[in-house]
C-alpha cells in the first residue's frame, strides 16, 4: 500500500499543469501556468491557443505573435488571426458605447473623406456608426463560425481564405472610426492591446488590404514600432 506521504511526494515531483481558470480565480491570476510550446499542444484548437498564449505573454511583441510556427498552414493561421482580432475588437466595441451613439455619429465615418455603408442590409445603406460596429462584428463571426465556408479548424479551403480580406476591409473601419472621431477611447484601448498597429503590420503582412485603405497611421507613432 503507498502511503499519503508517498502519494504527495510524488504529486510534488511530476504535477499535472491543468491550463485552466478555477472557479475563484483572481483576475490577475488568470493564466498564470506555464509557456507551452506549440507542437506540445494536442488539440484542435492549438493555434488559437497558441496565438492568445503569445499575446498574454507579451502583446507589444507583435512580431512574435504574428510569427507562424514552423509548417504551420498559412491559410489556417491568417484565419485564425482574424478570429482573434474580431474576439478583442469587442472590447473596442464595448467602450465606443459611452461617447459613440446614434445621435452623435449618425454615419459610419473616418475623417471628412470617408463614409462607409453597412453591409449587413439586403442593399447596403448608411448606418449610425455604433450600429455599423455591431452590424460589422456581428456579420464577420456569422461568416468565420460558418461550417459551409470554414468547417475545419486544422484545413482550410483557398476559395474561403479568399474571403478573408473583405472582412478584414470591414472591420479595419471600427479602428479608423475610433481613431478620427474617438481618439482619447482608441488611445486608451490601444496602450492596452497594441490591437490595431497588430492588425496593420498583419494585413501588410499578408497583403490582405490595400495600403490606401490604413487610414490610421499607427506605424508611424511612437518608438518602436514594427516593420510592416
Amino acid at each position: 500500500m503507498v502511503s499519503p506521504k508517498s502519494k504527495m511526494a510524488a504529486a510534488t515531483e511530476d504535477p499535472a499543469i491543468l491550463r485552466r481558470n478555477r472557479p475563484g480565480t483572481k483576475a490577475q491570476d488568470f493564466y498564470s501556468w506555464p509557456y507551452e510550446p506549440f507542437e506540445e499542444m494536442d488539440s484542435t484548437l492549438a493555434v488559437q491557443q497558441f496565438i492568445q498564449q503569445n499575446i498574454r505573454q507579451d502583446h507589444n511583441n507583435i512580431d512574435k505573435i504574428l510569427e507562424p510556427p514552423e509548417g504551420q498552414d498559412e491559410g489556417v493561421w491568417k484565419y485564425e488571426h482574424l478570429r482573434q482580432f474580431c474576439l478583442e475588437l469587442n472590447g473596442l466595441a464595448v467602450k465606443l458605447q459611452t461617447e459613440c451613439n446614434p445621435e452623435t455619429c449618425t454615419q459610419m465615418t473616418a475623417t471628412e473623406q470617408w463614409i462607409f455603408l453597412c453591409a449587413a442590409h439586403k442593399t447596403p445603406k448608411e448606418c449610425p456608426a455604433i450600429d455599423y460596429t455591431r452590424h460589422t462584428l456581428d456579420g464577420a463571426a456569422s461568416l468565420l463560425n460558418s461550417n459551409k465556408y470554414f468547417p475545419s479548424r486544422v484545413s482550410i479551403k483557398e476559395s474561403s481564405v479568399a474571403k478573408l480580406g473583405s472582412v478584414c476591409r470591414r472591420i479595419y473601419r471600427i479602428f479608423s472610426h475610433a481613431y478620427y472621431h474617438h481618439r482619447n477611447i482608441f488611445d486608451e484601448f490601444e496602450n492596452e492591446t497594441c490591437l490595431c498597429k497588430r492588425f496593420t503590420v498583419f494585413v501588410t503582412k499578408y497583403n490582405l488590404m490595400s495600403k490606401d485603405n490604413l487610414i490610421v497611421p499607427i506605424l508611424e507613432e511612437g518608438p518602436g514600432e514594427s516593420e510592416a
